[in-house]
């Protein structure tokens, strides 16, 4: 390789975004082509081995446009969204970085948004993150030096200005598509949509949601939406997941803040012989019902511990028919 080939862009593993894209995300690439996307949640290991990380995404990769490696959800301490990251990309697969504004400042933030996009991440959910009261080191520091809108200001500033909050300039700015979270489900309803359209100001180009359950009032949700023209200005991915019993479905209505399950499902899963099997059917049938409402672009399915379910729930969903399956990574 001459000295003017080791220097050139192809030479160092940068390619230039094509035109209409902001990175070289396939999630970007499959909702900007009018599919209809997957995306799953790995649950991040108590654990230092790789093997943890790749056994989890195995299932989730052959069916989901892209994995989100969480950033110490629900306050509790696990390996790290950025590692989690770093070894999926190694893998083959496309993750999702999540970042929660609750450990870190500002300054740790930006480095590790170039770091991550310096491993090949390509997509970023911005996420204000649990107080750190609800995790199980109750007395650890909180920072919140940002929240979710300021974190989204930030990386688009230094995507699209090439610079930090200081004003200096970034070499090399990440290319990085952007993405924020919504829960439908909080009261007061009516305000939900108003605070989903401030965060696609703020610069979020995907919103992934919060557990479905409720069919009419995420209907309600996304009619709203409609209204203020949100469906055409960001990709909403709408939040599922398997129950595992009624005993976990209740404890998430009353434990989990935003999540209503209705009572006919609990009564559903009560009565089912195998409740875990209804779980399972309930989350393809709602996946099926959310498909069907206007300017719904995907699912995200999250199925904490229960990864090995999330293939058969999207194949036998049939939201992916005509696509075929995935099949990235290890």
């Amino acid at each position: 390789m001459s000295a003017a080939d080791a220097g050139s862009d192809a030479a160092l593993g940068y390619v230039p975004v094509p035109d209409g894209f902001v990175s070289h995300s396939r999630l970007e690439r499959v909702l900007k082509s009018g599919r209809f996307a997957v995306t799953a949640e790995l649950n991040p290991p108590d654990s230092a081995d790789p093997e943890d990380v790749y056994q989890a995404a195995q299932p989730l990769g052959e069916v989901a446009d892209a994995i989100n490696a969480t950033d110490a959800s629900g306050a509790n301490c696990h390996m790290s969204s950025i590692g989690i990251c770093a070894l999926l990309t190694r893998a083959g697969y496309s993750p999702v970085y999540q970042i929660s504004c609750r450990d870190r400042n500002r300054i740790a933030i930006q480095g590790d948004v170039l770091g991550a996009a310096a491993l090949g991440v390509s997509n970023v959910l911005c996420l204000t993150g649990d107080g750190v009261g609800v995790g199980d080191q109750p007395g650890a520091k909180p920072v919140f030096d940002f929240d979710s809108l300021t974190l989204l200001r930030t990386i688009r500033t230094m995507r699209d200005q090439g610079k930090f909050l200081s004003g200096r300039k970034i070499a090399r700015p990440p290319q990085l598509f952007l993405g924020a979270a919504e829960n439908p489900c909080i009261p007061p309803y009516e305000w939900r949509p108003d605070r989903l359209a401030k965060k696609i100001r703020a610069g979020a180009e995907f919103i992934q949601t919060n557990y479905i359950f409720d069919i009419p009032l995420f209907e309600n949700f996304m009619a709203r939406a409609r209204d203020l023209g949100l469906d055409g200005r960001a990709y909403i991915i709408a939040g599922v997941g398997p129950l595992a019993s009624p005993r976990a479905a209740r404890w998430m209505r009353s434990n989990v803040p935003g999540i209503h399950i209705p009572d006919p499902i609990i009564h559903r899963m009560e009565q089912a012989e195998n409740p875990s099997d209804e779980g399972k059917k309930i989350c393809i049938e709602l996946i099926q019902q959310i498909r069907e409402i206007a300017g719904v672009s995907g699912v995200h399915v999250m199925a904490y511990r229960r990864e090995h379910l999330v293939s058969d729930i999207i194949l036998e969903s049939g939201v992916l028919r005509g696509r075929g399956q995935i099949r990235t990574g290890k």
